[in-house]
């Protein structure tokens, strides 16, 4: 069941489903038509986020359990609310082995464990493989706890009969060998969730894991408690077409959505089942709207003054093959061992350069061929000297599409992809933060109103059933920051001339990190040194460039984290920032309007993220994972209720404003969110407008402000509006076209047709 707009919260056990059950009034009133949940299934202990499950065959305790679960159901039941749920087939967590009964069974009894295949092990090299020691050596500070073996925080089982002599003995005896961790990027053979050993990839194509993993989700689905599920990272799946494809038949008629994202050009395979992707492609289309291509050059001059790499292509390339390298070596061997007829050297450059070149996250052979073919074809021309190599691997893919070799390397493209463009280019190509975006291509800066209009459409026309978003709990930057930045390409010289000078006062020694930190110094402002600290450790980290997660620089690392201190404990720089982000913060607010009211009524379903319905300046997770005042959001919400037109100012109210009137529309009158045609302003600021029509609903929106302002306001530019009489659902008002008039108590209007 389809809901008219989602509201997504991130539960852990500091918020739990009694928790989320009291936020139902509110919801309600906000005009919203399903809560919307991360994973609920039982997780790792003390989990933040839920997608470390444990075991899929109950609803998590430390939420409330089984019942919390069924009382939260009927409550949004009684208050017409749908009820989505995030799901997580690609993987579960093994961090706590004790805490996955199904792991721990594995690991008790080896290949004649009961759930041995339910793991993606290659037992064809022996006993697991688990890299959780300092070193090697460290066997030596094993012991034994009756039927366990200890080392330090972590346990694992002792096999039957095998529990007798040392602890070393005992080890050598187990169906698993504990490794140093360094060992684990090498040798590893199960497949994990891009580099992480504590997840553990599942075989959900096996139907009977499929069922076992998913039963009791299909189970609330069909008692009616959940109306719609998210389905998270399907690249890493063996078969996505099919799993979907099993998924539908379990959960016939609810809302089908999948986190994946989508490169600019790239449709998703039309043979499956779902709704449409999450919205990361709508994300980047609506962001595009409020950069200024103008902006381009000088930021880009900047950014080569200061020593940043400009070259996006050639910084993608390098932080790839950084991940096949040295990160996923174990996958890339395991791959490799699959080609028939190569030597083992050649076959693995052949892997990671295919790999490497893959101008999407994945292809899902045989649908996306071209996909294939483009990167075997970039391959080759990058590696002439491999070319015997690639194109043995090209022609064993294609011959069987759906073995084991096709379906390993394309499942390991997109932990390629994924891994060395998401979280390692973004953190490395500083260039424009704005753009450094989740199913975003910093590279293309901005992009047209027709490419807007023209992906629209599409998407009204081929996915009306899709999510929409601006802000998820994976994005590099909330919307409110993003925003922000954006104006950033409006006033490109006056921030290149505020960057240099204050990185001459204290610039932080690694380019990339410095750029990035004073934009998001700007974007975030005001915020503390403890959240710019926790952001500028991930960014240094997630680069690689002078420290990684793993390798750490130390000296390095002190001086990022004195950084914020000394930044803004300088009262004199601190009042230059202050006054620079004034220059923007209004301009910021105008965009932050306009993007949310153009997600929220253009096609697709509309996501907002928790607490965005005021402005949200959180980074990166975990910030952006912290409490919401509710109780303030109700406050203003009562106030808005009573007829209360907020300015446009620091409290964000006008945002919440917004976002009331346009999901109350959607959820009251879904009739009117059909349709999509373009309507184009005529005048001599016609550029700075965006409007649409669906069925009886007129969208109008400004873009890049500041040059509106500059250039004397809206200066008689109209927009004609379709026959009949309009008034402003956000203010009441009745409304012309005269966007002068139309625009001026808020920089967006939502036109209904029909007296107030």
């Amino acid at each position: 069941m389809r809901p008219s707009a989602t509201y997504r919260v991130q539960l852990r056990p500091e918020f739990t489903f009694a928790d989320a059950a009291e936020r139902i009034p509110y919801l309600r009133r906000l005009g919203v038509g399903a809560l919307y949940v991360s994973p609920v299934l039982d997780a790792t202990p003390g989990s933040t986020h839920g997608y470390d499950v444990v075991d899929p065959t109950r609803a998590r305790p430390e939420l409330g359990g089984e019942d919390a679960r069924r009382d939260l159901a009927k409550r949004l039941r009684d208050a017409g609310l749908g009820f989505v749920v995030d799901i997580v087939p690609n993987h579960m967590a093994v961090e706590v082995a004790k805490a996955n009964p199904w792991w721990w069974d594995v690991l008790r009894h080896g290949p004649g464990s009961a759930h041995a295949d339910y793991f993606d092990i290659d037992w064809r090299r022996g006993k697991v493989l688990l890299p959780v020691l300092g070193d090697d050596a460290d066997v030596a500070e094993l012991r034994v706890d009756g039927d366990e073996l200890v080392y330090y925080e972590h346990r694992f089982p002792i096999a039957p009969g095998t529990g007798e002599g040392s602890p070393q003995e005992v080890h050598a005896r187990q169906h698993y060998e504990l490794v140093g961790w360094r060992r684990g990027n090498a040798e590893l053979n199960y497949r994990r969730f891009f580099d992480i050993t504590t997840l553990a990839a599942v075989r959900v194509e096996l139907p009977d894991v499929f069922h076992a993993t998913h039963g009791e989700v299909l189970r609330w689905v069909a008692e009616g408690d959940v109306t719609g599920l998210r389905v998270d990272h399907p690249d890493g799946l063996a078969d996505p077409g099919g799993y979907m494809r099993m998924l539908r038949a379990g959960a016939p008629e609810a809302w089908l959505v999948v986190e994946k994202i989508l490169h600019p050009g790239e449709d998703l395979p039309q043979s499956w089942p779902v709704d449409g992707t999450t919205g990361y492609d709508a994300l980047r289309e609506i962001t595009g709207l409020f950069v200024d291509p103008a902006g381009e050059a000088p930021l880009t001059e900047l950014a080569r003054s200061l020593g940043q790499p400009v070259d996006y292509h050639e910084v993608e390339d390098s932080a790839r093959r950084l991940v096949t390298d040295r990160i996923l070596v174990a996958e890339v061997r395991r791959i490799a061992a699959l080609v028939r007829g190569v030597e083992p050297e050649a076959a693995q450059g052949a892997v990671a350069e295919t790999m490497v070149a893959f101008p999407v996250y994945r292809s899902y052979l045989p649908e996306g061929e071209a996909h294939w073919a483009a990167a075997i074809a970039a391959a080759r021309a990058a590696r002439p000297d491999l070319a015997e190599a690639i194109e043995a691997l090209d022609f064993q893919v294609r011959e069987d599409p759906h073995g084991e070799l096709a379906t390993r390397i394309q499942q390991t493209s997109g932990m390629v992809v994924a891994k060395g463009t998401e979280d390692t280019t973004f953190y490395r190509y500083t260039r424009f933060a704005a753009l450094n975006e989740v199913g975003g291509s910093p590279n293309d800066f901005g992009a047209s109103v027709d490419a807007f209009h023209s992906m629209a459409a599409a998407r009204e026309a081929g996915w009306p059933g899709a999510m929409t978003t601006l802000t998820t709990h994976d994005t590099k930057r909330s919307e409110d920051v993003r925003a922000r930045l954006a104006v950033l390409s409006e006033v490109p010289g006056e921030f290149a001339g505020a960057v240099r000078r204050w990185t001459g006062l204290r610039g932080i020694d690694e380019p990339s990190l410095n750029l990035l930190a004073w934009q998001t110094l700007v974007g975030a402002w005001p915020i503390t040194p403890e959240r710019l600290r926790g952001y500028l450790d991930k960014a240094a980290k997630e680069s690689k460039l002078r420290t990684t997660w793993t390798d750490h620089d130390e000296e390095f690392e002190r001086a990022v984290a004195t950084w914020p201190d000394e930044v803004l404990g300088d009262a004199d720089l601190a009042a230059e920032v202050e006054a620079f982000v004034a220059r923007v913060r209004e301009p910021g607010w105008s965009n932050s309007l306009a993007h949310k009211l153009i997600q929220l009524t253009a096609p697709g379903v509309p996501d907002v993220y928790q607490g965005t319905e005021l402005w949200d300046f959180s980074l990166v997770d975990p910030d952006n994972r912290r409490p919401v005042d509710y109780a303030l959001r109700a406050a203003l919400l009562e106030e808005i209720e009573g007829g209360w037109l907020p300015p446009v100012d620091s409290s964000g109210a006008a945002k919440l404003l917004v976002v009331h009137r346009a999901l109350t529309l959607r959820r009251d009158s879904p009739e009117l969110f059909t349709g999509y045609r373009r309507l184009h302003a005529e005048g001599p600021a016609a550029a700075h407008a965006v409007a649409f029509e669906r069925t009886g609903l007129v969208t109008v929106a400004t873009r890049l402000p500041v040059g509106l302002a500059e250039g004397g306001g809206w200066r008689g530019t109209v927009l004609p509006l379709p026959a009949g009489e309009w008034t402003d659902a956000i203010t009441g008002a009745a409304v012309t076209g005269e966007l002068s008039e139309m625009l001026a108590r808020y920089p967006v209007a939502l036109l209904v047709r029909g007296e107030s």
